[in-house]
């Protein structure tokens, strides 16, 4: 239901969402965590990807190259350059391989 809200760029719902998924007794995935980023990265709502990208990180789902380039992105849609070089930094230390996504994001 979340890739689907992403796909038709209903990001509120895909945040709700992976919310109430956070919340209940079921367990997301990176899978899930990428989903959602994505879906606020296309919704133009970038400061919301970059706190999601946050929670996860905090959470016990394994952040992936995936995971951190649309969070990359995130920031650089919102001018947030040192954090998306922050996250860059972070992905090396937690040995995440980044791509080329994710050096041109």
């Amino acid at each position: 239901a979340i890739d689907a809200c992403a796909s038709a760029f209903v990001w509120t719902k895909a945040v709700q969402l992976f919310s109430d998924m956070m919340q209940s007794a079921v367990e997301s995935n990176m899978c899930t965590c990428n989903t959602v980023i994505s879906a606020c990265e296309k919704g133009n709502v970038w400061r919301e990807a970059s706190q999601l990208f946050t929670e996860i990180t905090r959470s016990k789902v394994e952040s992936n190259t995936i995971t951190f380039s649309a969070a990359i992105s995130a920031c650089e849609h919102d001018g947030e350059w040192q954090k998306a070089l922050q996250l860059l930094g972070e992905m090396t230390l937690g040995k995440v391989e980044p791509d080329t996504i994710t050096y041109n994001a």
